[in-house]
């Protein structure tokens, strides 16, 4: 199976242009239509994704959801989620897509999949919205297309705030159409909510206010394999099976994604964050930092240009 790790990765393997920033895109479906592959076979990639189909035939596949809905869709792709298509050529709307690096350095997504939880794995339902509020959302995604395609310095300013809001508009019409017993439904399995509830254990642990037990080692899948009751080789089985992922990977991503946005948002120094993120020393961050990024702390702080 395909792995694009990047949306420059993702464009190519899909036969489309390349995109203009490394960690954010916007197409609109009319044009990607003459060159994207119509039948994508099952890929993951790393990034999120929110799309709003007005009109079109096919469906696309993300995750376990299969029933893909014939009228105005909104769809999400999440990290790691396994995705596939087979499409008539002849969608019309928008997408955009955003990185993990285009989350960390922004204040209003520090909370996302807290204050967003459409975009969680399991929650990624698409869900049709009425002809009504198709001018809003269609609205927006041209108001971030308008942008991204100006020369504007502080166009990204803009378009965080439009991203902002499409996923306000986004998650309202979400509450509308998918109700709870239908998120719930959609979990077929119990390794998604083990996944979930492991995915969200990790983000809640780093808490500034969360309470932690002597010695917890919040670096370890096995801490949170014993909070959650299951054996660490369990634990490391579902969720590489669902993500590709090992569950190790998922912690280096989240204090990856931290990292990031300590440096990138605040005036925090190298030591004070590699406490704040639980490492046994500023040396140890450091070294974690480079090995995943190639770029020192302070070096990336220094280069760090939405």
């Amino acid at each position: 199976m395909k792995h694009f790790k990047t949306i420059s990765e993702y464009c190519e393997g899909i036969s489309i242009p390349q995109p203009r920033h490394p960690h954010f895109d916007i197409r609109s479906f009319e044009e990607n239509m003459p060159v994207v592959i119509s039948e994508m076979p099952p890929f993951r990639h790393e990034f999120y994704a929110i799309a709003i189909k007005a009109d079109g035939d096919g469906k696309a596949i993300t995750g376990h959801h299969t029933d893909f809905p014939k009228g105005t869709t909104i769809f999400f792709n999440s990290p790691f989620q396994i995705i596939s298509w087979d499409i008539v050529p002849n969608w019309k709307g928008y997408y955009i897509m955003f990185s993990q690096d285009f989350v960390a350095q922004s204040g209003l997504f520090s909370n996302l999949l807290q204050n967003f939880p459409f975009l969680k794995i399991d929650k990624a339902i698409p869900f049709e919205i009425d002809e009504s509020d198709l001018p809003d959302i269609l609205g927006t995604y041209q108001k971030i297309w308008t942008e991204y395609h100006s020369d504007s310095d502080d166009k990204f300013d803009l378009i965080e705030a439009y991203t902002f809001l499409l996923l306000n508009y986004t998650k309202r019409y979400f509450l509308q159409q998918v109700d709870e017993e239908q998120a719930e439904q959609a979990i077929r399995t119990s390794d998604l909510k083990l996944l979930t509830r492991y995915q969200t254990m990790i983000q809640t642990s780093f808490y500034e206010n969360t309470k932690l037990e002597t010695f917890a080692n919040l670096h370890s899948p096995s801490y949170y394999a014993q909070k959650l009751n299951v054996h660490p080789n369990h634990l490391n089985a579902v969720v590489k099976s669902i993500t590709g992922l090992t569950a190790l990977n998922h912690i280096h991503r989240h204090l990856l994604q931290l990292s990031k946005s300590y440096l990138a948002q605040t005036e925090l120094s190298v030591k004070e964050i590699s406490y704040a993120l639980y490492f046994e020393s500023p040396s140890s961050f450091s070294s974690f930092f480079k090995k995943n990024t190639g770029s020192t702390p302070l070096n990336y702080r220094e280069q760090v240009i939405l």
